[in-house]
């Protein structure tokens, strides 16, 4: 079995209404080694929950189809395994943290009830050892096991992800896929959230892929970066490589746009333009029509993907093999 626990290869993720095709995720190809923790980063719209769904086997079918690709968890393809096969890697060996708490938890069941039916659909045991042990997992996330019979309308904004994160945890996945698990919480309690997200890792022993707009927070939990623009990933390496030796004009217009407390500037830079459509994507460059470096071959002919530095890879034709073309 190799190192990588969990690759993807030319993934590709189309939705279909009436007349009209959605290119939702173009040949993504991803890999997540055990123990890591990878940051996928993009604008709304990139493409990075749908490449979620796709592993977890959870694109709803219609409107939404893998029209190509590979997604190998442990040496096995997850997209040839039947939804009874998925039912027993989802929860038990591959969980999702979802964006929303006030949605992903079922408002008529009390806590106890929802991270009880997790653990017994995966693990043989009794109604009380499972009640036993979602308590356990209660109190692992900072939250009193008295509260196990409550329901979600008693929890804050904060409280209610910590319940959701101990029911993606709750059977000791071997992966964790974090969709934007801090966007609905205030900064305080976000810090909260992440540093017992970074706790549980570690003790658990588990790899994850973390979705976020926020390049503060990957840099603090991540190991490798993956930027995502319209479908697919556009830049990839290591921490050092994305921060300190950034390449792709939008990996560098995304940086450009975070406040900096060393400089004094009275605005912001915006990136100019909004995310292509993905019914009607350009047959160049994604980015090329509010890339300031475009050339006449970005507008006509898709950029091939390279390697600037050893473990560093770009798609742009301002790059070749090692370095600036």
């Amino acid at each position: 079995m190799s190192d990588k626990l969990l690759e993807i290869k030319n993934l590709s993720i189309h939705y279909f209404a009436d007349k009209t095709v959605f290119k939702a995720v173009n040949g993504v190809n991803l890999s997540l080694e055990r123990g890591q923790t990878v940051g996928l980063v993009g604008e709304t719209g990139a493409g990075k929950t749908t490449t979620a769904l796709g592993v977890m086997g959870l694109i709803p079918s219609p409107p939404g189809k893998v029209v190509s690709g590979e997604i190998l968890f442990e040496d096995k393809d997850l997209l040839k395994m039947s939804a009874k096969e998925m039912r027993k890697v989802r929860g038990k060996k591959i969980s999702m943290i979802f964006q929303d708490p006030m949605t992903a938890l079922n408002p008529v069941l009390t806590v106890g009830d929802q991270i009880t039916e997790v653990i017994k659909l995966h693990e043989k045991c009794s109604s009380l050892e499972a009640a036993a042990k979602a308590k356990e997992m209660l109190e692992m996330v900072g939250i009193p096991a008295e509260r196990f019979s409550e329901y979600p309308h008693q929890f804050s904004g904060g409280m209610k992800q910590r319940v959701v994160i101990s029911i993606a945890l709750a059977c000791r996945p071997e992966v964790i896929i974090a969709d934007e698990p801090t966007t609905a919480l205030d900064v305080t309690i976000q810090a909260q959230v992440l540093e017992l997200m970074t706790k549980l890792k570690k003790e658990i022993q588990t790899s994850m892929i973390l979705i976020t707009h926020d390049l503060g927070v990957v840099a603090e939990i991540c190991d490798k970066v993956a930027i995502m623009y319209a479908g697919e990933i556009i830049e990839f390496g290591d921490l050092e490589a994305i921060y300190d030796n950034t390449a792709h004009p939008y990996t560098i217009r995304l940086f450009g746009a975070i406040p900096d407390l060393e400089k004094d500037v009275d605005r912001l830079e915006p990136i100019l333009g909004l995310m292509p459509d993905p019914s009607n994507l350009a047959p160049g460059c994604r980015f090329c029509p509010r890339c300031a470096n475009r050339k006449p071959i970005c507008e006509t002919t898709p950029p091939p993907e390279v390697e600037v530095t050893p473990g560093h890879m770009v798609k742009c034709h301002l790059y070749k093999e090692g370095g600036l073309a």
